[in-house]
């Protein structure tokens, strides 16, 4: 249990400094590409749609039977509903400056960012502690995902850490441009990928140490319903927002076939005691 414990944390840190690296597009590229942000965010979105869907949902049906199998999913997905409604949603663009630098008048955004940095400051914070939320059962899905297989828990972390990037950006930016210091906006978002390897070791100590194959089997059920709602609840608006909807589907499905074949060659390449 101890082995996989170390697992888990070690792919839920992968998927937490995650943030780290969308801070560093920030820090790198003072005025970001929002276009692409879009696009990834697609990208991430086709992800985590094919691993609920194709692989997490796909294997609870077939394992624990139709009805239980959409129970659990359904469960997933009522839990994060209710979750999301007490959080504030992570957003790539609080304040109007950024819509002016999407139309290249960076010396107007910077004019409004710098007349309100307390509120653009705040906007920032809060979205790291939503994100933060977020990111918390992101680290008990990669935890039970590991219980289950090494090819569960690497997909889910592979998923989970390009869905990061964006997210580290949502928290950056703002902060970036209210305090003007690259060193707040890098240790805000890194700070808040961090809740997932939390949410590792706390899973790790409230799970016993051997689930049955059934309910293991309905609690990656409801992380892919978990993860499904958080895709088209958070991930495709900000999508089509960035990249328009026709790039933003491109993406998406582009995501998808991208995950199917990392799931296909996952499973043929991991020896036959690392797979499911």
């Amino acid at each position: 249990m101890d082995s996989q414990v170390l697992v888990a944390l070690g792919l839920s840190m992968l998927g937490g400094l995650s943030t780290s690296l969308g801070a560093l597009f920030v820090i790198i590229n003072q005025t970001p590409n929002l276009k692409m942000l879009g696009l990834l965010q697609g990208f991430a979105a086709g992800l985590m749609l094919s691993i609920s869907f194709l692989d997490l949902a796909h294997n609870a049906l077939n394992s624990i039977g139709f009805l239980r199998g959409n129970l659990w999913f359904f469960a997933g997905v009522i839990f994060f509903a209710l979750v999301s409604s007490f959080i504030p949603e992570p957003t790539l663009s609080p304040t109007p400056n950024l819509q002016n630098k999407k139309k290249g008048e960076d010396d107007g955004g910077k004019d409004i960012m710098k007349k309100h940095r307390r509120q653009v400051f705040y906007s920032g914070i809060v979205t790291a502690i939503g994100i933060s939320l977020h990111n918390f059962p992101e680290g008990m899905a990669v935890f039970l995902g590991s219980i289950k297989g090494l090819r569960v828990g690497i997909n889910l972390a592979l998923a989970i850490s390009l869905h990061n990037i964006p997210e580290g950006v949502a928290v950056a930016l703002p902060v970036y441009f209210a305090t003007q210091s690259k060193w707040q906006a890098f240790k805000i978002a890194t700070l808040s990928g961090l809740a997932e390897p939390l949410g590792v070791i706390i899973v790790a100590y409230l799970f016993p140490s051997s689930l049955s194959p059934e309910v293991l089997e309905g609690l990656l059920g409801s992380v892919g319903g978990v993860m499904a709602f958080l895709t088209l609840h958070e991930m495709l608006p900000l999508a089509f927002d960035y990249a328009g909807q026709k790039n933003a589907v491109k993406a998406v499905f582009l995501g998808m076939a991208f995950m199917s074949a990392s799931l296909y060659f996952l499973q043929t390449s991991l020896p036959e005691d690392m797979s499911l």
